[in-house]
């Protein structure tokens, strides 16, 4: 007995060739316009929160390296999640870039505590 194929769009019993997904090119055009706004949409949330962390990091590193509450960041909705790069230096420590500032977490006197930089060009990779 042969299976039951349904338009996963709008539920109608599709008729015709054996790998047809869609009952017409408006259900599949629909399909298509959900998919990309979906994955649109994640791209706008990421983008967003970067220039979020950006901006956050920017307004507290004045004089190109600053130390600063982990709570004072969170608060601004500054999310270490989000990064684009990182750069580890000799000592091995992975500083996390949002851009061109960078984040390291430090705990110092039982508080957690972020290291703020500005990217230098010393930290380009040598070839």
């Amino acid at each position: 007995m042969e299976k039951v194929r349904i338009c996963p769009v709008c539920k109608e019993k599709l008729t015709g060739r054996i790998d047809k997904v869609y009952c017409s090119a408006e259900c599949r055009s629909a399909a298509d316009y959900e998919k990309r706004r979906t994955e649109e949409a994640l791209f706008f949330k990421i983008d967003k929160q970067l220039k979020v962390n950006r901006k956050v990091l920017k307004r507290y590193n004045r004089v190109g390296m600053t130390k600063l509450r982990q709570e004072v960041l969170l608060k601004e909705g500054f999310n270490p999640n989000y990064f684009t790069h990182y750069w580890k230096n000799q000592k091995g420590d992975v500083y996390l870039f949002v851009y061109d500032y960078g984040f390291l977490k430090l705990k110092e006197q039982n508080k957690d505590k972020y290291l703020i930089i500005e990217w230098q060009e010393y930290m380009e990779k040598k070839a």
